[in-house]
């Protein structure tokens, strides 16, 4: 080859390292309260959330009920171009697994599956110049398009070799491909899916952490940052800004986790009380093998339930049974 390698410009600050700790130590506790692996309810749900937040991002109207819907096969009133959007993002996402984030053809093949049948060009890379504008400014004038196969190349290479952290790696290849915007159409859903797939690589519950979420409602800082590395020609800002985003992914997760086994737990609750009324005398053994819970699952819910005055132990621990305490409205 005789070329140097190359190598992207960045820097790590200690807010960067920071923040990979944080982030590291939150996926730790997700991953195992989870068994390292969601639940495939869980899976969809974040999946749809992505797939909504990062064609938004790119002006696709539907609503995360619509974009259920298409999911669901149920026919949506749309404009068919975005129904068809959101068929192809579910299609790619799912094909996670198959690719390998440093081969050039996988992504050619990512593109094809998300802009097939809305992009000529699907799977290729583009022919012309592009500026990237916001309003009537020009804000990026990417390199031009006879350059863009071995730019990408040359990035993809650094991808496959570089010993850097995958959160701080991930970020500067999503940095550096909205950089060269490789394709005509299709570049940030593209540079997101891909960010996603180093990630997934990593830890494979990262395949669906809905981080486009966080973007989405951080759409303006999101550009800023671009244009932040853009001017200071190296992509720090952009990293700083996606682990950010990355973060407060992991925030509200863990939030919404905790809302659902909140539910989870009351409906626990309720079965173990309907239980105890007709069998005052089951033992936590037996209450959770009928409920299919675990046994610290029962005993945590049943301490709940007498510290809320709902459950009473009469007698000794063998031999004695359940009253459950009926709580009258006034």
């Amino acid at each position: 080859m005789g070329m140097t390698a190359y190598i992207p410009p960045y820097r790590i600050t200690p807010a960067i390292l920071n923040r990979v700790a944080d982030i590291s130590e939150r996926l730790g506790r997700w991953s195992a309260s989870h068994n390292n692996s969601l639940s495939p309810h869980l899976r969809r749900d974040n999946r749809i959330k992505t797939i909504q937040a990062s064609l938004a991002i790119e002006n696709n109207t539907l609503s995360l009920e619509q974009v259920t819907a298409v999911l669901d096969g149920k026919r949506v009133l749309g404009l068919p171009h975005e129904i068809q959007e959101v068929r192809n993002a579910f299609i790619a996402y799912e094909k996670l697994n198959d690719w390998q984030a440093h081969n050039i053809n996988h992504l050619l093949a990512a593109h094809h599956a998300l802009m097939a049948g809305i992009l000529d060009d699907a799977g290729q890379f583009r022919s012309s110049g592009v500026g990237i504008y916001r309003g009537k400014e020009l804000v990026h004038m990417a390199p031009p398009a006879n350059r863009v196969p071995v730019l990408m190349q040359q990035l993809l290479d650094w991808l496959k070799t570089t010993d850097l952290h995958p959160l701080i790696a991930s970020c500067i290849f999503h940095y550096e491909f909205e950089f060269i915007h490789p394709f005509a159409d299709g570049n940030g859903r593209m540079g997101r899916l891909w960010q996603t797939l180093i990630l997934s690589r990593w830890n494979p519950i990262l395949a669906y952490l809905p981080v486009e979420t966080v973007i989405r409602h951080q759409q303006q800082h999101y550009y800023a940052a671009l244009q932040q590395a853009d001017n200071a020609a190296e992509a720090t800002p952009f990293i700083g800004f996606m682990l950010d985003a990355l973060h407060t992914a992991m925030v509200e997760v863990a939030e919404s986790d905790e809302k659902s086994s909140e539910k989870d737990s009351d409906k626990s609750s309720e079965k173990i009380l309907r239980l105890l009324t007709k069998t005052p005398t089951l033992s936590a053994k037996q209450l959770a093998q009928q409920l299919g819970l675990s046994s610290r699952a029962i005993e945590k819910n049943i301490a709940q339930l007498k510290v809320n005055g709902r459950l009473r132990r009469i007698g000794a621990a063998k031999g004695g049974y359940w009253e459950v305490v009926v709580i009258k409205d006034n």
